[in-house]
């Protein structure tokens, strides 16, 4: 299997918000921002990553009616480490994340990535798996929060671009992600073909 290809599917083909329509909770949740969006992929592709190989380590030694209890510890184990260190390290992103750094855990696409792929194949292409997807997520969640954040407040990762009179609160707030995630979508699709 190539690796390459493997990497390149999450990012294009099998992009988990644009064609997948995965992990919709922290996409919609986090990306008021560039910088925010951005933080979130990246703390998703760490886990997504860090536990694609484990599971693909301990593939064949899970038994097969825990592996979804077992994937679920493996991943559980890699937020709350993620979880301490950017306390640690990085607290004002972590209150600006906040609830939804431990509800990593239950992302639908970490843990449909260790059930589709992880379990089934060995650890280096089950890493080029994890970034591919991660990387997919990241773009999409800091494309999102970039436009949200030029719409809504003229600027993208706080540099001002745009005049405030030209801003649109409606798109910082829950329906501007709806709507701009929308018509990503629609983009992405358009330019897919």
């Amino acid at each position: 299997m190539n690796n390459l290809k493997v990497f390149l599917n999450g990012i294009i083909k099998e992009n988990p918000t644009f064609v997948l329509l995965l992990g919709m909770c922290p996409t919609l949740g986090t990306t008021s921002s560039a910088i925010n969006g951005m933080s979130m992929g990246l703390a998703t592709t760490f886990v997504l990553v860090c536990s694609n190989v484990v599971i693909s380590l301990l593939r064949n030694l899970i038994p097969d009616k825990v592996h979804i209890p077992a994937y679920i510890v493996v991943i559980a184990s890699f937020v709350t480490a993620l979880q301490m260190l950017m306390q640690a390290f990085l607290p004002e992103l972590y209150a600006t994340l906040g609830l939804f750094i431990p509800l990593i855990v239950v992302n639908c696409i970490i843990l449909g990535r260790a059930e589709a792929f992880a379990a089934k194949n060995r650890p280096v292409p089950s890493l080029f798996d994890g970034l591919g997807m991660g990387f997919g997520f990241t773009i999409a969640l800091t494309l999102l929060g970039a436009l949200r954040e030029l719409l809504g407040t003229g600027s993208i990762f706080g540099l001002t671009i745009l005049p405030a009179s030209t801003n649109m609160l409606v798109f910082v707030l829950a329906p501007g992600a709806f709507i701009t995630l929308g018509f990503l979508i629609a983009l992405f699709n358009l330019v897919k073909k």
